[in-house]
Order: C-alpha cells, then structure tokens, then sequence
C-alpha cells in the first residue's frame, strides 16, 4: 500500500510543478514552512504508516518538513473534522481522508459537511480488509466462526477500529444476513485491534492489512479478505464474495485540505459570476 501511495504523491508533485509553472509567484514559492498532515488513526497501525512513508518522500520533494500529527478517535473523523474548524485555508494543513467523513452525516449529526469544508487533493490508494482470530482460536474457516456466532447470540465479540467504519458495517451486514448478534468493540485504531485481539479481550479483529505481520508470523489466522479476488499475498484465503456473501470492500482514500484552500480558483469563480450561493 506505501509503494501504491508513494507513486500517487509523485505524481501529484508532477502535477504541482507543472501548475508552478502557471501561477503567480506567492503560489510557486509554496510551501515556506513545515506542512501539518493529519492521520485521523493511532500511531502504529496501517494508515499511519503509510502516511509517514508518504510525509517523509513528500518532505524530500518539498524542501519542508511535513509532520504527521495523529487525531484518532470517532471512526478517523475527529482528524478531518478538527482541520474542518480550526485551520487555515493555506495549505498548510493537510488530513487523511477516509470514507467515514462521507458516511457519518447520513447516520448522525456532525461539525462539518463533507462537501463544503474540505478541498480535495487526490484520492491515494485503498484498504485490503480482512476477518483475523488468534492461532489458537476454535475457528479454521469463515463458515465455522458464523455458525458459532449464529448458536451462541450475544457471546462473539469483534474489535474495529470505531463506530460507523467500513469494518463496522461490513461485519454488521454478515450478521444480519446470517442472523447473528454479535457484540461491537469498537477501538481508537487499527493497532488497538490487532492488540485486542491477540491479547483476547475479543474474540475477533475486523481490520485492514495491519495484521499481516501478525498473520505471516502465525500468532493470527486470517479466515477471509474482502476484496474482489484473492489477493497475490494470501492466495490461500478466500474472499467474501466467493463464500457467498455480495460483499467487497474497498473503501478508497486520500487527502485534502481546509476548504478555500485553492483561493485563486475560488476568486476567479466568483469574478465569472459562478459564486456558490
């Protein structure tokens, strides 16, 4: 995923050079001191790492340092939602963006509005997820996990990294379409579930990749991802879909700064008559 992330970010720095070249001066002399990026998960898990691979090439490139401050917490929505109401349109502040920002205010009341505060940047790359249970656990496959769950209502427990994630929902649709009841354990990160679930505080992790280390070392057993097709790392592991259940999920990410952010294209739009009512 940091190699898939690392060739966006140059590309994106293409995109940027080529765009020096056009606009004024103050925006060709950007950046002139250290860019913030916000990781809305704990330090340690998948994302994190990924956008500290990212923040140090992109450092390299910009001639400034880019420091990652993490703001886990609300499903990786109190990331966003802080940069949404307290920074600066200037671009120096930057936010992870995942899909949670765009579920969450169809569920409940929130401070931002998903298409007014933020500016997008480019979208970067997207999570593997899979189901994992310590080695020692009863369950060999999926399909036996489920039918434990579907006999014991209310016992089985499952860590995702918070409420409303695409973990979250993904494991509450196989319960209802099993009709199972499960219980949620939701948790500030993705290390927090690989944690809670090797140290048995739950039954079951629901996460994305940052379990492989766990997986290759055989402390976890993966019993399924939910991509498209197998993936070439655990070819032996079946996907969602092919046990029978309609699922994928991809669940795609990026970055984006405080809206305004881009202030030129904003002043030109209002000069032309287009200003957003």
């Amino acid at each position: 995923m940091a190699k898939r992330a690392m060739k966006a970010m140059l590309w994106l720095l293409t995109v940027t050079i080529w765009c020096g070249s056009v606009l004024p001066a103050a925006a060709a002399d950007f950046p002139t001191k250290a860019v913030t990026l916000i990781v809305p998960w704990a330090a340690g898990g998948s994302t994190d790492t990924c956008m500290r691979v990212l923040a140090e090439n992109a450092a390299k490139h910009l001639g400034q340092p880019v420091i990652v401050e993490n703001k886990p917490g609300g499903g990786g929505t109190v990331g966003p939602a802080t940069m949404a109401a307290t920074a600066k349109p200037d671009g120096y502040t930057l936010s992870q963006i995942p899909m949670g920002v765009f579920r969450l205010p169809h569920t409940m009341k929130t401070t931002w509005d998903p298409l007014n505060d933020f500016s997008y940047v480019i979208q970067l790359t997207g999570y593997t997820y899979g189901i994992v249970v310590k080695k020692d656990a009863p369950w060999k496959t999926l399909k036996e996990l489920l039918e434990y769950a579907k006999a014991n209502p209310g016992k089985v427990t499952y860590a995702t990294p918070g409420v409303g994630v695409m973990q979250h929902v993904t494991m509450e649709k196989l319960a209802k379409k099993e009709g199972i009841k499960w219980i949620h354990v939701p948790q500030k990160g993705g290390i927090e579930v690989i944690t809670a679930t090797m140290g048995g505080h739950v039954m079951v992790g629901a996460e994305t990749s940052g379990w492989a280390p766990q997986v290759e070392s055989g402390d976890l057993r993966l019993l399924a991802v939910w991509t498209e097709q197998r993936t070439k790392k655990w070819p032996d592991v079946p996907t969602l879909k092919e046990l029978g259940y309609d699922i994928v999920a991809y669940s795609p990410f990026g970055i984006a700064g405080a809206q305004e952010l881009f202030i030129e294209e904003k002043e030109n739009a209002e000069i032309l008559g287009l200003k957003k009512e």
